[in-house]
């Protein structure tokens, strides 16, 4: 930490990453140069009284490496932003769900201590929703040094069978991240009327208890799915209301023509 005296007159503005108080760096000196009366006299040292401390680039950097390595998101995810989502060309609604996570971001110092803390991007598949979501988790912790727990529905419960040892100390990871981003949320097999979700009732017990406890101690969630809210209360419905709950104020369903709005098929009809 570096360590300063901030001038008695000094302005104060809030940080709008941290949401924090910060003074003008104009009102500050460092508190070796203070303490050694390289700053005032004793008679104006009482103007000098207040102390401010700021966390070196290096600390900062490691801690930031170190909540990126224990979130769990792969290299190629940690390039996803804000920036390189493009909507031109794009469906209104994608550009919705775009400005949707971006208030998100903006609000999530406001918003993390209460029940409505949370964001679900839900619905057609290909259409951004796991960039977006990533954007907001990449964002949170390079910026503002939150720890953002990733975990892939299907690939996620697949470890979990392999390695029964894990499911404890994974699930306590899940619950007590300052926030959880569960992709694909029972991301369905099949198609059309045989189209079903995958939640086995090992799996809903599982996600219930991770979802359960969050919800109880307001920690926020990121959910993306192919399910709109009545498909999960369809699978669950105590899972599927406080997820509901959580996300009220942050839900952008996704719907329209799969060769529009999915960017995977683009160019498909000029096949």
């Amino acid at each position: 930490m570096v360590h300063y005296r901030v001038h008695r007159d000094a302005d104060w503005t809030v940080n709008p990453d941290t949401g924090k108080l910060v003074p003008d760096p104009k009102f500050m000196v460092l508190e070796s140069d203070f303490l050694a009366m390289r700053v005032c006299g004793p008679e104006e040292a009482r103007n000098w009284q207040r102390k401010y401390s700021i966390q070196c680039e290096c600390v900062k950097k490691i801690r930031i490496n170190r909540l990126m390595k224990s979130s769990e998101i792969t290299d190629e995810f940690k390039l996803l932003g804000f920036q390189n989502f493009k909507t031109k060309g794009k469906a209104v609604i994608v550009a919705d769900m775009k400005e949707c996570a971006m208030d998100y971001y903006k609000e999530f110092e406001k918003i993390r201590s209460k029940r409505a803390n949370s964001m679900a991007l839900l619905g057609q598949p290909g259409s951004g929703k796991t960039h977006l979501m990533m954007a907001i988790s990449n964002n949170l912790i390079v910026k503002k040094g939150v720890s953002v727990h990733y975990f892939p529905y299907v690939e996620g419960f697949n470890d979990l069978k392999e390695d029964f040892e894990q499911i404890a100390p994974k699930l306590e990871r899940m619950k007590n991240a300052d926030v959880l981003f569960i992709d694909d949320l029972f991301k369905p097999v099949g198609r059309g009327v045989n189209r079903k979700p995958r939640a086995t009732e090992w799996q809903i017990e599982q996600m219930y208890a991770v979802i359960n406890y969050r919800y109880l101690n307001h920690l926020p969630i990121l959910v993306s799915s192919e399910l709109d809210v009545d498909q999960m209360d369809e699978v669950d419905e105590a899972l599927g209301s406080r997820i509901y709950e959580m996300c009220q104020d942050f839900t952008v369903v996704i719907e329209g023509d799969r060769k529009i709005l999915n960017y995977r098929l683009v160019g498909l009809n000029d096949v």
